[in-house]
């Protein structure tokens, strides 16, 4: 068993989520993803090192970054971060023990009415096998509930050792795999979904999260794999529909990233009506809650 005191890498920690797993949720954002997802809203998962991130917005010239940088091109030591009066200058990412981050989590345990608790996400939080191991046993040895946010990019033997300790897999279903599925996240996605149904003949419960993006997954043929995929599973609980937004846009662009994925002249509302009127109609069979965000 791992211990509480295994280190890991985040990058985040919200409290108070309501999307993330059932009831009211602590989630904890792990950095690394071995995918690349061109829609990605948490592009600063991604890497698993500590990085720089430029609030241009938030600059107001002063100069003193200047002062104290010794390096160029930037090597990522941080010291501008450390100068910086308005916080232009952010270090993503920052180490911490298991036993610390669930201590964050325990603080909101008496809003964990409904089924709440604490959710793994990311990146990928396999990623960070043992970390993540150490956090689920971490967040059960206090009675909490579990849930995990993953795409199934990880060790079949992480995602079972995994399974004891998580209450429920919140799965990712990105694409159909295949040749787009590789263009568009970095892999053709057939172990991914493989892994999913191996969870599903151990008996693991899983929610199905759909990103729907458009002009690359927003189309009848994914929605009726999703269907097909969902009839499959014996433990499915819910499928999530979740409309693309623009969150991730900003962000990496904050990180110097240049090849940043948009879609033109892009509506949620629109588009979240498109979908419940041409789409959510070939889900329509299954016995699971569908809900569309």
């Amino acid at each position: 068993m791992n211990t509480p005191s295994e280190r890991g890498i985040l990058f985040d920690i919200q409290r108070f989520c309501l999307h993330d797993g059932p009831g009211i949720r602590t989630t904890l954002f792990l950095k690394g993803c071995p995918l690349r997802c061109a829609w990605c809203h948490n592009p600063e998962s991604q890497s698993p090192d500590f990085e720089l991130s430029f609030h241009g917005e938030s600059c107001i010239g002063c100069g003193a970054c200047k002062t104290v940088c010794r390096h160029d091109p930037c090597v990522s030591c941080f010291a501008c971060v450390e100068v910086c009066p308005t916080g232009a200058r952010e270090k993503i990412g920052y180490e911490i023990t298991a036993a610390d981050a669930i201590d964050v989590a325990l603080r909101d345990r008496p809003f964990y009415t409904n089924g709440g608790g604490v959710t793994l996400s990311g990146g990928e939080p396999f990623f960070q096998p043992k970390f993540t191991l150490s956090l689920l046993q971490a967040a059960k040895a206090n009675g909490l509930h579990t849930a995990i946010e993953t795409s199934g990019a990880a060790r079949p033997e992480d995602l079972i050792a995994a399974l004891p300790y998580t209450d429920l897999f919140l799965f990712d279903i990105k694409m159909i795999p295949g040749a787009e599925h590789k263009r568009f996240v970095g892999c053709d996605g057939f172990a991914l979904h493989d892994h999913l149904r191996m969870l599903d003949r151990a008996g693991a419960k899983t929610v199905l999260r759909c990103p729907i993006i458009p002009g690359v997954n927003g189309n009848t043929a994914h929605f009726d794999y999703i269907a097909a995929l969902a009839a499959e599973l014996t433990h499915l609980t819910e499928i999530d529909l979740e409309p693309y937004h623009t969150a991730g846009i900003s962000k990496a662009k904050d990180l110097g990233r240049t090849d940043v994925f948009t879609v033109k002249d892009y509506r949620k509302n629109e588009w979240k009506q498109r979908i419940a009127d041409e789409f959510l109609p070939r889900l329509s069979s299954l016995s699971v809650p569908i809900i569309l965000y």
